[in-house]
């Protein structure tokens, strides 16, 4: 399982012409235990547990789909834009694997050691690459080997540097006991072997470390020449894919803005099965962009597309219709959820909006104006849960006893507000102690119909106690510049991926000082006493080994984020995955951690 890292995807994503039939709570009585277990039968259950892959067949061509276009063939521009993201990781890898089912890391394209100093409380980690990776480039003869030099570059000058913007620079410091922060920095040893030196003993090193890096000889002359701009620029989608050197399973050989990319596969990676083969088996590999979600699933469908995420709308159809072309997987609620949060910058503060959305009670009177019950039956036709914890069960510091308390109740809603002096006038409407009406606004980004109708109720339910929402659809990429230029938006549904298996994940979320800490990004020193107090246990955390005390911490840091509320987690819906039964499903596992594993996939 490649890392999982954090970066800010949109996972609320709505607005559709189509719109399914809702249906009422009565009609869902007894659904839950009846009609689930029914449609689960007709599923595959199959999560992976540590088994072995089997040798497969080179051959055949896999057909995919993407919503976007990427915004360009950058790894940098890939750490903001998940569309680019998904076109640029295959021809990358990390440096570490975590296997999720002994719950420890292995080597992936390097092996580690782990070297501890206790007398001066310091560690280092020495990492060694294998001697079998290369940048090529397809139909070339052309080899650049992959080297340590490629990795500092990639730390010291690309994440390391701020002007990059990279998301990865946050997680180079630790903050540590006395306040300062201070860098884990990194040395070279030889042309496979550098070295990270940590100023503090940490519980987690490798999460720390393990990333992706780009080719030295292209970024380093980049940025001598033209500084963050420059690196920025680099691959822009006008350039001939060709052109870029891979070090992952496949090479990008064709990109037909808003039709199609394609890939053929690496036949030198350095991943082989059993029998010495490289993965990928299949030869090639074909994208089409397909932004209307309606489309892709009939694309699949008609076997034009091999595999498919259903939509709650999807479900009964493709189970019940099935022609025996396609088999559906299915797994448990998914670890994370997209969730509701409220802009508290203070740029804002000439805003009603930022009075109301600074106090924790307005926060939890949102939180129990949240109809969960009702969403997970009229969106996701009963097959979702609700997220009421910080931690999904995975994590090794979940503590099934710390929940949310600010759960569905118009009432203690209305308390909350009164507490604040918020209080419904005569003709039922909201307004705060200066009189004015409480108003805001709900950004989204369009794709998802699930996310619309979430929004919908949201607005829906506000609406039946005098609070007033407009829902606001933006493009991603104005989303995106609320986010990190302007901050001038009121309220937001989204998500941010990462399943949160390890306790530390999140360091650019969850300290004050991080660019992902969406409701007020960027603190120089922490704006709230609660927020100074999460800074400390996270950090606190990030160095404590001793698994007693790291549960306390732990404990205390999601006890404060559910009582403050700065974001609030909606759904956790259980996943089904059709895929096309031309494909072998001898080494095809799906579960709610791994999603859907495809790597030694083959033709039958």
């Amino acid at each position: 399982m490649k890392q999982i890292s954090i970066l800010l995807v949109i996972f609320c994503l709505f607005l559709s012409c189509t719109k399914h039939d809702e249906f009422s709570l009565d009609e869902f009585e007894g659904f839950d235990s009846r009609g689930l277990s029914e449609l689960l039968a007709k599923t595959i259950s199959k999560p992976w547990t540590g088994e072995e892959f089997l040798p497969g067949r080179v051959g055949g061509t896999w057909f995919s789909t993407v919503i976007d276009d990427p915004k360009s063939f950058n790894m940098l521009i890939a750490e903001q834009d998940s569309s680019t993201r998904l076109i640029v990781s295959r021809m990358t890898d990390y440096l570490f694997d975590y296997d999720t089912v002994k719950r420890e890391w292995k080597p992936r394209i390097a092996s580690y050691q782990i070297i501890l100093n206790e007398q001066n409380n310091t560690m280092q980690v020495v990492v060694t690459l294998r001697d079998d990776l290369y940048w090529s480039y397809y139909n070339s003869n052309r080899k650049v080997k992959v080297t340590s030099d490629d990795v500092i570059f990639w730390y010291d000058e690309i994440r390391g540097d701020s002007a990059m913007e990279s998301s990865g620079y946050y997680g180079q410091f630790i903050e540590m006991p006395n306040g300062n922060r201070e860098r884990i920095t990194i040395r070279k040893i030889d042309d496979l072997r550098f070295a990270f030196h940590f100023p503090i003993i940490v519980a987690e090193p490798i999460l720390t470390l393990n990333m992706e890096f780009g080719p030295r000889f292209i970024y380093e002359p980049a940025k001598r020449n033209g500084g963050a701009e420059a690196v920025r620029n680099l691959y822009n989608i006008s350039i001939n894919p060709q052109t870029i050197p891979s070090m992952g399973e496949w090479f990008l050989v064709e990109y037909t803005p808003g039709q199609r990319l394609v890939y053929k596969r690496n036949p030198d990676y350095w991943k082989t099965d059993s029998i010495g083969i490289s993965i990928p088996y299949p030869e090639e590999m074909i994208i089409r962009v397909i932004p209307d979600e309606t489309t892709r699933s009939l694309l699949f469908l008609e076997g034009n597309v091999d595999s498919y995420t259903l939509r709650p709308e999807d479900i009964n159809p493709f189970v019940n219709n099935n022609d025996g072309s396609y088999s559906i997987f299915n797994s448990e609620g998914a670890l994370n959820a997209n969730f509701w949060t409220f802009n508290q910058n203070p740029v804002n503060n000439n805003k009603p909006q930022y009075e109301w959305f600074t106090k924790k009670e307005f926060r939890q009177a949102m939180s129990c104006l949240l109809h969960r019950e009702r969403i997970n039956i009229q969106v996701y036709r009963g097959l979702s849960q609700s997220k009421l914890s910080i931690f999904p069960e995975p994590n090794p510091f979940y503590n099934p006893s710390i929940t949310l308390q600010y759960l569905y109740d118009t009432q203690r809603a209305i308390s909350l507000l009164s507490s604040i002096g918020i209080n419904r006038d005569s003709d039922g409407i909201m307004r705060d102690s200066k009189g004015r009406q409480i108003e805001f606004d709900l950004t989204i980004s369009s794709d998802r119909v699930v996310i619309q109708d979430t929004a919908s109720i949201i607005m829906d339910e506000l609406s039946k106690v005098g609070i007033k929402v407009n829902i606001r659809v933006l493009n991603f990429q104005l989303l995106v510049q609320q986010l990190f230029e302007t901050f001038d938006w009121d309220s937001m549904i989204m998500g941010l991926s990462g399943s949160g298996i390890f306790p530390s994940q999140g360091s650019n979320t969850w300290r004050s000082s991080g660019n992902l800490h969406l409701w007020h990004p960027n603190q120089l020193t922490p704006a709230t006493e609660w927020e100074a107090r999460i800074d400390n246990l996270y950090n606190e955390g990030l160095y404590t080994l001793d698994k007693t005390r790291a549960k306390e911490i732990w404990d205390e840091f999601q006890s404060i984020l559910l009582e403050q509320c700065p974001l609030i987690y909606l759904m956790r819906p259980r996943n089904f995955w059709a895929l096309n039964n031309r494909w072998s499903f001898t080494n095809v596992y799906h579960d709610n951690i791994n999603g859907a594993m495809t790597d030694y996939i083959y033709l039958r």
